[in-house]
């Protein structure tokens, strides 16, 4: 996605925030649907969030696993298709609510059906379906092993954190984990079979997506959560005491919106343990790369310095800044991608530099020719640096990110009357009826080569579908998307603004026709 790119735009939509009946999107037919959406539309980006199973308070930013995947995304249709579960496995599904995710008793029900399913596959599964789950667990071993132990565990002991495990398991001591895997042998085969199920659904819809001139975006968090396989498999590669808990955590200091800073609690890096050859991270890049087309990387601005707090502290005043990897990580990273899959770091990676952002920070993203973002919904704070005027071409341009009120919830709850005459006055407009597709359509004249939306500011939503608030542990990540709400003239609207602004895609531009709006319709916009 470097600046010598085609103009471009896509659809910010993580899949949990799909239909169907099962209580949470998945990977089955209203996916592949919304991709037919995103290409009638003229759309040739589907944004996610992070795909890995979800640990604290239901957050794809507080995974279990880096490398895993979300198995409550698994089409249970699809299972049906497989031969895994059978129609009437299916014929009593609860009545979930349609617009948002309870989590608490769909992960329930959909942990019953998918071990049924491995019931099924293991009674019924013949040589070649045998060999291909074999095959799969043996190219992935190197975080499935870890994984599949670290879930079975975590089950046995009631979801506790591992640091509250008897000692030998939560410190890895060599007997109590080969005893571990001779007790829960079965559990740990049904989760490595969940995995190669979701990594087998969600490929084959990237695919899809694929083969209609569409990239997925994915998401990498810079951090990992304490509790979860990446830690408790790799200890030496962060900051722990000797029985497993954070001696120091990351988080952002004190600033003008919160007094006391952010206190994350995630553990940090012992980024002199990854050198000389970085192999986890360069293992989790690649890993990421096999499911999307490109990735985010979350708080890219902490591999150039990250802020450093004792995890005796209770709040984040007291912490420090400390030196990143910077460039020593990203040679070795470009190295091993360029020998890997034959691609440069700006082809695949997008650097959030949101925050305050320094110049060596500018500088590290600049010189490795990475895009960064803008995001619009900030730009009328203070006439502030994300304004249109002052957009690069390499940059991605978004009108909100998932940590953003919806454009119709900030407009209406948390825009000051300043900030709001100012969008009055930079579209030169009185009256703002439609404040989404006004900051839509600043997004799509930008010289930014690709544009993002989140489906909630196209759909014209207030802030009940606000999908997170950063701070609040409850209520975030459960907003969805009716089957009503796929279904509106706002698709047509946008696939006219997406070619009148030149994002349309070149190879498809035949297929749409021109379309001439007469002036009393062109100021409802079209």
């Amino acid at each position: 996605m470097a600046s010598s790119y085609s103009r471009c735009s896509g659809i910010l939509l993580h899949p949990t925030s799909l239909p169907g009946r099962y209580g949470i999107g998945d990977l089955g037919e209203w996916a592949y649907r919304f991709v037919d959406l995103l290409e009638a539309a003229g759309q040739t980006i589907w944004q996610v969030l992070p795909l890995s199973p979800t640990g604290y308070a239901d957050s794809p930013y507080q995974s279990l696993s880096t490398f895993a995947g979300n198995t409550n995304l698994i089409s249970l249709d699809a299972l049906v298709d497989d031969g895994w579960l059978a129609p009437a496995d299916l014929a009593d599904a609860p009545d979930f609510p349609a617009e948002r995710v309870d989590y608490g008793p769909v992960i329930d029900y959909h942990n019953r059906l998918l071990s049924r399913a491995y019931d099924r596959f293991e009674a019924q599964a013949d040589g070649g379906q045998r060999q291909a789950f074999d095959l799969w667990r043996k190219r992935n071993a190197y975080w499935l092993d870890d994984f599949a132990l670290f879930a079975a565990l975590k089950e046995s002991h009631t979801l506790r954190p591992w640091t509250e495990w008897p000692v030998g398991e939560a410190l890895r001591h060599p007997e109590a984990l080969r005893a571990a895997g001779e007790k829960h042998t079965r559990r740990i085969a049904e989760h490595s079979f969940r995995q190669w199920v979701f990594f087998t659904q969600w490929l084959k819809l990237k695919a899809y997506a694929n083969g209609k001139g569409i990239r997925i975006v994915g998401d990498i968090p810079i951090f990992v959560a304490h509790d979860s396989a990446d830690v408790w498999a790799n200890p030496d590669l962060f900051y722990l005491d000797r029985h497993g808990n954070p001696t120091v955590i990351a988080g952002v200091p004190p600033d003008y919106f919160s007094p006391t800073g952010q206190r994350w609690g995630n553990p940090l890096y012992r980024w002199e343990r990854m050198k000389p050859d970085y192999t986890w991270w360069i293992r989790r890049v690649r890993a990421a790369i096999t499911l999307v087309d490109m990735v985010r990387i979350d708080h890219f601005r902490g591999f150039d310095a990250y802020y450093e707090i004792p995890a005796s502290q209770a709040t984040a005043e007291k912490g420090r800044w400390v030196r990143g990897p910077a460039y020593d990580f990203f040679d070795a990273l470009a190295r091993a991608i360029r020998d890997s899959v034959g691609k440069n770091l700006d082809d695949l990676i997008i650097a959030e530099d949101l925050g305050v952002i320094t110049r060596s920070v500018m500088d590290l993203r600049d010189n490795l020719g990475l895009p960064g973002m803008n995001v619009l919904q900030f730009a009328f704070v203070n006439e502030g640096r994300f304004l249109p005027h002052y957009h690069r071409q390499n940059a991605i341009v978004y009108t909100g990110t998932h940590d953003n009120n919806t454009m119709m919830g900030w407009w209406e709850h948390e825009s000051s009357d300043a900030e709001r005459d100012f969008l009055r006055r930079y579209v030169g407009k009185g009256d703002i009826t439609e404040p989404n597709w006004e900051v839509i359509r600043l997004g799509m004249m930008s010289v930014a080569h690709t544009l993002i939306m989140p489906l909630q500011d196209l759909l014209g939503l207030g802030a009940e579908a606000r999908m997170n608030t950063p701070g609040t542990s409850s209520g975030n990540w459960t907003w969805r998307v009716t089957p009503d709400g796929l279904d509106g003239n706002w698709r047509d609207r946008l696939a006219e603004m997406t070619r009148l602004y030149g994002r349309w895609p070149k190879a498809q531009e035949d297929q749409y026709p021109v379309i001439v709006v007469e002036e009393a319709g062109a100021e409802e916009g079209v």
